[in-house]
């Protein structure tokens, strides 16, 4: 089978100790099925072009580390992706099928977890992560809730209030809702690594390992390096498809061989 991929990042040299860039359009590189496919996408905020002429591939068993500046619409791609939004021009294919056509079949084919964890102040953990899987029609009993707060290292906070539970400890709940969805292919994830500590990041780590290994493919945005290694992480670098005319300001940002600081 023939596949395309979204544009290599031309700023990443071979033997580079960063990520791999997501192969070049047309490359037969992998055989790997491909889950969600874009052409020519492009998306706005307001009237404002953030970003455009996207051709995308995600296969099953990769994943994919999607940079940009603040403002470069990374965000946005994201809920393009996930059905959540309209895009401006081109085409989103959810395992061969328009996104748009697929309703809540097609949504749940994918996870979505933002920048808010969207849990429940009163209620105590296990409690908003159920409310959670109930609202994504995911598996809800005791037990599986209690092997997905364990997957994410905050099971022995299951019955605090979540008003009670730090930033990492609010994260780790909501990311839990990823160990309940092995079933969903597509994984969107908008800086899931933000308020964790190492043990934290390591519990993540695993968790998206493991969904990709297992044939999934994840999308993810993070201000800090990756530190996960199997698989190795493509990038794909929304400042390469800022809209004509800002690309040689933004060439400054599209330098990945030494990642700055957040």
């Amino acid at each position: 089978m023939s596949l395309r991929h979204s544009a290599a990042d031309p700023s990443l040299s071979e033997g580079s100790p960063e990520p791999s860039p997501v192969p070049a359009a047309g490359s037969t590189a992998t055989l790997a099925p491909v889950l969600l496919r874009t052409r020519a996408l492009a998306g706005e905020r307001g009237e404002r072009r953030l970003f455009e002429a996207l051709d995308l591939a995600l296969e099953a068993g990769t994943v994919t580390w999607l940079r940009g500046r603040n403002g470069r619409g990374k965000t946005t791609l994201l809920r393009l992706l996930a059905g959540l939004s309209t895009p401006a021009e081109g085409d989103v294919w959810v395992q061969g099928r328009p996104v748009a056509e697929r309703g809540v079949q097609g949504r749940r084919l994918c996870v979505y977890i933002g920048h808010q964890n969207a849990l429940k102040e009163d209620l105590t953990a296990t409690e908003s992560l159920r409310f959670l899987a109930r609202l994504h029609g995911l598996p809800h009993d005791d037990v599986a809730l209690l092997a997905a707060l364990r997957q994410l290292g905050i099971a022995q906070r299951r019955h605090a209030l979540v008003r009670t539970l730090s930033q990492g400890q609010r994260r780790r709940v909501a990311l839990a809702r990823l160990a309940l969805s092995r079933s969903a292919p597509l994984w969107l994830l908008d800086e899931p690594y933000d308020a964790l500590d190492e043990d934290g990041i390591a519990a993540l780590n695993e968790v998206i390992g493991a969904h990709a290994l297992a044939g999934g493919a994840v999308l993810l945005t993070s201000h800090q390096t990756l530190s996960l290694s199997t698989p190795e992480p493509r990038v794909l670098d929304l400042e390469n498809h800022a809209p004509r005319g800002l690309l040689a300001k933004a060439a400054p940002s599209a330098q990945p061989a030494r990642q700055p600081s957040a």
